[in-house]
């Protein structure tokens, strides 16, 4: 879900040709998710193979991820997600919850032939199982795209790749990345991308997004651990933060005050029961994994064929496509690695 920071984010709009040839860190869970919305069958089921095993996150990895390297030189590394800190726990069974109430109006919209109230309810659903993040990385694996394993937060991993250097940007729907301090944030790196809003049964465009943290921490006047107090007195994944404190407000108060620690009491003491610190040391002192590394390889070929088509059900024609594709980017890799080596 991440923090709600969209009112006092400064961000620009791109276009995929101002990316091109750009690299990128990506949430992987982040990601897959969004194709689990949205790449469905119009009663808001899953694709699957004839073994019942999900097939959609699959569908949007090989098909949407391939164009993205291909056609703009892109280079992407996937980021999963390791073992969420304790106080995650609470956000992660109010999901859990959130998602068995919206399958419960599916199945009853679906009874009554309702399809569009079906599909609203269905893109709200999705669970990524660990037999499909295997999936995932199986077929990473098979077409040559480097991944990494966090050992936490995803987002928290990409920022410090990012920091590092060994990518342009972090890239995930949220914005926590921020806080975590990648200096740069790209936000729906998508080829027509579009984003389902279940309320008004709509799906609308999405345009990729930059946010710059210094920009952003500049044009508010302050800190990146101010801006962490903002979204914990907003709310995080990790705490509720306080009732009728939304982003502009929080940002007032921070400004005012300076941090949580002088905030006025009847504030303070909300924070304190909600742990304030330890959720401050999440984004300062995140678990990360620092002997990673980034190699795009060559495509298995075969391998690819033998997954998607003889294990998965994929039709030959659209998974020659993706090879096709993943032969060309490699080929444009060795000439322009033989021409810096002359």
């Amino acid at each position: 879900m991440g923090v709600l920071l969209t009112p006092i984010i400064l961000k620009r709009e791109l276009t995929l040709d101002s990316l091109r040839g750009l690299s990128f860190a990506v949430d992987a869970n982040n990601y897959l998710y969004q194709f689990l919305a949205l790449v469905r069958k119009p009663d808001g089921s899953l694709l699957t193979d004839r073994q019942g095993n999900v097939t959609s996150h699959l569908a949007g990895l090989a098909f949407r991820t391939t164009r993205l390297i291909h056609d703009y030189g892109i280079r992407l590394v996937f980021v999963f997600d390791g073992k969420p800190p304790e106080l995650k726990r609470d956000e992660l069974e109010k999901r859990r919850q959130q998602k068995r109430k919206a399958e419960e109006e599916w199945i009853r919209a679906l009874a009554l032939g309702d399809y569009a109230t079906a599909f609203s309810k269905a893109v709200m659903t999705g669970r990524l199982t660990e037999a499909m993040i295997r999936d995932a990385k199986k077929l990473l694996e098979l077409l040559g795209i480097p991944y990494i394993q966090a050992a936490g937060e995803a987002e928290a991993q990409c920022a410090y790749i990012a920091i590092r250097g060994d990518v342009w940007a972090a890239s995930s729907k949220d914005y926590d990345s921020l806080l975590f301090g990648a200096p740069r944030l790209v936000r729906y790196l998508t080829i027509q991308g579009k984003e389902w809003l279940p309320s008004k049964r709509i799906a609308r465009p999405l345009k990729p997004e930059l946010i710059e943290l210094e920009k952003l921490l500049a044009h508010h006047d302050i800190t990146r651990e101010q801006l962490i107090d903002i979204a914990i007195l907003i709310g995080t994944d990790f705490n509720e933060g306080i009732r009728g404190i939304g982003p502009k407000k929080a940002l007032s108060l921070i400004k005012r005050y300076g941090k949580i620690e002088t905030l006025p009491s009847q504030l303070r003491s909300q924070l304190e029961e909600q742990n304030y610190s330890a959720i401050r040391r999440i984004y300062l002192e995140p678990q990360i994994v620092d002997n990673y590394t980034i190699n795009y390889t060559q495509i298995d070929e075969t391998g690819v064929y033998r997954f998607l088509c003889d294990e998965r059900d994929f039709s030959y024609n659209r998974v020659k496509i993706v090879v096709e594709r993943m032969k060309a980017f490699y080929e444009a890799l060795d000439k322009q690695a033989k021409l810096g080596w002359e």
